[in-house]
């Protein structure tokens, strides 16, 4: 496959694109969720880990510049399509439809937030750091969590709004589009906290500047989780809260009014261009490998090395 004019050079264990800045982040994540990665055969995806391993050896074919592979960095296990960042948007679009469906049952509102939860659980899991053995317990702990706080939350405001005498029925239906976004995003923080909270206890790892571990930081930890967090609460942000918005405009165009079958294909459309909006957007906030001034970290630490700042891995 070659790559682009406007391509920087590849090298080995390295994004593509300078992660410093946002736009270099974006382009690189661009790459990362692109959906055409879904289509790649397994003959190929192995001719694609040859070449790695020629290149590692030095001995690439003339004229090969790079190859894209969908395998876990830690493990060189092939992640399971529907799992993959690429399969995000395509594999997680009809769950946003589902979540934003109007007239939502008990048992409907129930449903789609399990089903997204479990879909969120599955891809952390699949593209988690596994480069130290995590138990189990972690992310079952994480998993149930995160259904039970988004389940509760979603079925809580819908009776709320239910028993509210003061909306009319049209205002209440309206209310009501916009459940999924606290729910979802409330979920979101508790799986973080709850598959992550030994690294506040623990620390996570931070490195100098050639690379080396100096030492395990309690206060990089918080800052970790707080990016993604605040990543998580981001991300269900334009997918969860725009659609309903845009719909309920075209709602009321002639349009949708004549043709009323219409309005799930439409929503449908309407969600997968505010996920492919939303999803490099929010994963692009932050670096991967972030920076802290070793001021900022524990004595011992910043007694442990000569470099002002050093950086560590948010995760995912």
């Amino acid at each position: 496959m070659a790559e682009p004019a406007d391509y920087p050079p590849f090298q080995l264990g390295k994004p593509r694109f300078e992660q410093t800045s946002f736009y270099g982040r974006f382009r690189h994540f661009l790459d990362i969720i692109d959906p055409r990665t879904l289509f790649v055969t397994e003959s190929r995806l192995k001719e694609a880990v040859q070449l790695l391993e020629d290149y590692k050896h030095g001995t690439l074919p003339p004229g090969v510049t790079n190859k894209e592979a969908i395998i876990h960095p830690d493990t060189n296990e092939t992640i399971f399509m529907p799992f993959r960042m690429s399969g995000y948007i395509p594999f997680g679009t009809p769950i946003v439809v589902g979540l934003l469906l109007p007239n939502q049952t008990l048992a409907s509102t129930v449903f789609w937030q399990w089903l997204n939860q479990s879909h969120n659980a599955c891809v952390n899991y699949a593209n988690r750091n596994a480069s130290k053995p995590s138990p189990t317990s972690k992310f079952i702990q994480g998993y149930l969590g995160a259904v039970i706080s988004a389940v509760s939350i979603a079925v809580g405001l819908n009776v709320l709004i239910q028993r509210a005498n003061k909306f009319t029925p049209a205002t209440r239906l309206l209310i009501q589009r916009f459940v999924p976004f606290p729910a979802v995003a409330s979920a979101n923080i508790c799986n973080v906290v709850l598959m992550r909270h030994t690294e506040l206890e623990e620390g996570i790892d931070v490195l100098d500047n050639n690379g080396n571990i100096v030492g395990s930081s309690r206060v990089a930890a918080k800052h970790a989780l707080l990016e993604t967090a605040l990543t998580r609460v981001v991300l269900p942000m334009p997918i969860l809260v725009l659609p309903p918005i845009i719909m309920s405009v075209l709602e009321k165009t002639w349009l949708l009014r004549a043709r009323p079958r219409m309005l799930l294909p439409v929503q449908s459309l309407v969600c997968l261009a505010a996920f492919g909006l939303a999803l490099p957007l929010a994963i692009s906030l932050f670096p991967q490998m972030s920076e802290i001034e070793t001021s900022q970290l524990e004595p011992e630490i910043a007694m442990a090395t000569t470099s002002k700042t050093v950086v560590y891995n948010k995760g995912l």
